[in-house]
């Protein structure tokens, strides 16, 4: 079977008879025979009582196939275009599998999908979760690593406190204690009630958000179901627009109305802020307060809090011209590339990582198949920093109890310096944001 190049396609059917529900991710699709045959092979193993999860094909092609409350499968296919291990990629599709049928309950309710009474009707409603997913597809979404790490992607903003003030206020007066304010698609306030919801949601409530706002609506009511919290009771998302690349939003229940929330709440409360969101517009993909300073040498990095599953990630501008002869350093596309894959390169064979784990329990025991360091799994105790190091650039990755960081550094950069700049980056960032 050939699967050709290009972006990762997604396939959606129903699991008892095969219908083809949506196929995303790709401007030419795959053919109906292909789609077929890779159905009937997860059928064929089925009725061998084999759950067949994953496979390579001779071009280096990926397939992952999922299986969700006997009702919906997803099958994703890469072409082979996308560098890294075929174990990553692997990891990541496994990953992209559960976010796309997460954010088709987020989006229908889990009745819709678990009693499906008319396939055309299903098909047609499913349309609905198209933006949401063509989001979560878009691989080259720069910054945006939540999808991969299950933890919110964060914006530290130099003025916090005025604008949770602002943000509780504003949640209050609509009835609701669920509000957030997202920039360029990362949180950058949010109440506490909020970050109660789970990881994947949070996440995916994020992505929800960026796809509504390509709308031309500066503001929006729309129903949403909470995959884990409320999976088939909807509740109401207002959004409001406060300027491009900078929205609030609100979970609430029949009032307040969408008119009386945008005419009587958002002036008031968003109105004398808004310089103070034009700063966090301006901090952009750094993600850190312009007065915080790091190493010139730093390429990337992605800080994970592992206590509330938050996270922020930045590819650097380099500070400083390459002396003659260095290699070349990566495009800024690479180093997002790089650093997701060196996440998957730590979280698969060293890291534990708890709830925010990229992997299921039955993914996880699939991913270390074949894993050429086994022996880790046979330690007493646990592995705090890793390294690797390629002609591109060197990767670091540090532990502590409450923070995972990776590192990305030029290849210039002496391995043994590698630890000591992981700490002292640690230090910096955590003293200076509390984060």
């Amino acid at each position: 079977m050939m699967v050709q190049e290009g972006p990762i396609q997604l396939v959606c059917l129903t699991a008892s008879s095969g219908v083809p529900l949506f196929t995303r991710g790709a401007s030419r699709q795959l053919p109906f025979s292909i789609i077929g045959s890779l159905n009937g092979v997860h059928m064929f193993g089925s009725g061998q009582g084999v759950v067949l999860s994953s496979c390579e094909t001779e071009g280096g092609g990926k397939v992952v196939w999922r299986v969700f409350q006997d009702s919906v499968m997803l099958i994703a296919v890469s072409g082979g275009h996308q560098a890294g291990s075929s174990k990553g990629e692997r990891v990541y599709l496994q990953r992209l599998l559960e976010n796309v049928w997460s954010s088709m309950v987020m989006v229908l309710g889990q009745d819709e999908l678990t009693n499906v009474r008319n396939v055309e009707r299903l098909k047609k409603d499913l349309r609905s979760c198209f933006g949401l997913i063509d989001v979560l597809l878009e691989d080259q979404k720069e910054g945006i690593l939540g999808q991969l790490t299950h933890c919110a992607d964060c914006l530290l903003s130099p003025q916090p406190t005025l604008l949770q003030e602002a943000l509780q206020g504003f949640a209050k007066a609509a009835d609701s204690e669920f509000g957030c304010l997202l920039v360029h698609g990362r949180i950058a306030a949010a109440t506490d009630m909020w970050w109660r919801l789970a990881p994947q949601e949070i996440v995916l409530l994020s992505a929800l958000m960026l796809s509504l706002s390509d709308s031309a609506s500066a503001s929006c009511d729309y129903p949403v179901f909470l995959p884990q919290g409320s999976p088939t009771v909807a509740h109401r998302l207002l959004c409001f627009r406060l300027l491009p690349g900078a929205d609030v939003c609100v979970l609430c229940g029949p009032t307040p109305s969408l008119h009386g929330a945008e005419s009587g709440l958002v002036g008031r409360f968003w109105s004398p802020l808004v310089d103070m969101v034009r700063n966090c517009l301006a901090i952009g993909e750094r993600c850190l307060p312009a007065s915080l300073s790091l190493r010139p040498d730093i390429l990337a990095f992605l800080l994970i809090n592992r206590e509330n599953h938050r996270s922020i990630s930045s590819v650097l501008p380099p500070m400083c011209a390459q002396p003659q002869g260095d290699p070349a350093l990566p495009p800024k596309a690479r180093c997002w590339e790089l650093l997701k894959l060196f996440y998957i390169f730590c979280t698969t064979r060293y890291f534990k990582q708890e709830e925010a784990s990229p992997l299921t329990e039955e993914e996880e025991e699939g991913a270390h198949q074949g894993n050429t360091e086994d022996f880790v799994h046979g330690l007493s105790h646990q592995p705090l920093q890793c390294y690797l190091v390629t002609d591109e650039c060197k990767s670091f990755g540090l532990q502590t109890s409450q923070h995972q960081l990776f590192l990305l550094l030029p290849p210039v950069v002496p391995t043994f310096a590698l630890p000591t700049i992981a700490t002292q980056t640690l230090s910096t960032i955590t003293a200076a944001t509390a984060f």
